[in-house]
């Protein structure tokens, strides 16, 4: 008796023990959540801030070319973060806000830093006690600031879109920093071409603020196919911006980001005319 009741009793522990083995099997743990940063997609990210500040120091010492070339670079290394990080699935919260400050840094700071030092210190005019290109200047950063947290914000509700609402900082900022290039390597001070300075800076601002739609060229499929004369077509525009782009890179590449600017304002105006033409006329009451 002593021994069964030994059993018995040994036996309902061990039952317990099984079965919270089973239980332990069954149940995942918890896992940790991993700490640091990618270090590729954010290497690129970085050379957007390098660009940046390559192109403030440049500005500050009348080196025009070279900090144009730095808003390049920043140009470059922003275009292909975002990509590498979505081919190497590593993408993360803190890219994503890493990326926004540098971008705020090269095309919003940087690039208001360079036009000012360039043209827009020399109108003469004061409002508030600050000269009004620094206004000008500063509303330029602003927007850019402006443009960047709608973008954000509009990712995170409603995703990638297949067209950008406002111009892209990055855009505005190739508009108003190869501009300067383009005077700088055609010999041109800044108090001579101070008008056209102005129009383009305050332009590209508003243009990043407005609600006009920009084609982001995601729709563009490498793989489909086309026929032959697009094709041709496009051989002979790519043939001619390389012959231009050989002999006048700042130009070429200023009229290309002007175009493209000019692109949003000019396809709202002939979708409204469109729409206006397309649609019956109202019926006699």
């Amino acid at each position: 008796m002593g021994r069964r009741r030994r059993d018995s009793l040994c036996f309902i522990p061990a039952c317990g023990l099984a079965t919270g083995y089973r239980l332990m099997e069954q149940t995942p743990l918890p896992r940790r959540k991993r700490k640091g940063i990618y270090l590729l997609p954010n290497l690129f990210t970085t050379g957007t801030l390098f660009g940046a500040f390559y192109a403030i120091v440049s500005a500050m010492a009348d080196r025009f070319d070279h900090a144009a070339l730095g808003i390049l670079f920043a140009m470059i290394a922003d275009s292909l973060d975002g990509r590498i990080a979505r081919l190497t699935n590593t993408s993360s919260d803190f890219g994503k806000e890493y990326d926004s400050l540098c971008d705020m840094a090269a095309f919003g700071i940087a690039s208001s830093i360079v036009m000012y030092a360039f043209s827009l210190r020399f109108i003469e005019y004061r409002w508030l006690g600050i000269r009004l290109g620094g206004v000008f200047a500063f509303a330029y950063a602003a927007c850019a600031a402006l443009r960047l947290a709608r973008f954000n914000v509009l990712a995170a509700i409603a995703g990638s879109s297949k067209d950008f609402f406002g111009l892209p900082s990055p855009a505005a900022a190739a508009v108003v920093v190869f501009f300067v290039w383009s005077a700088y390597d055609l010999n041109l001070t800044g108090d001579e071409v101070l008008i056209p300075a102005s129009i383009l800076t305050l332009g590209s601002a508003a243009l990043m603020v407005s609600n006009i739609r920009y084609n982001s060229f995601k729709k563009v499929k490498v793989t489909q196919r086309i026929r032959f004369l697009p094709f041709v077509g496009v051989l002979g525009t790519l043939w001619l911006v390389t012959l231009v782009a050989g002999r006048k890179p700042p130009q070429m590449l200023f009229l290309i980001f002007f175009l493209y600017a000019l692109s949003g304002p000019v396809t709202t105006v002939w979708r409204r005319l469109r729409g206006r033409k397309a649609a019956p006329p109202a019926a006699a009451p």
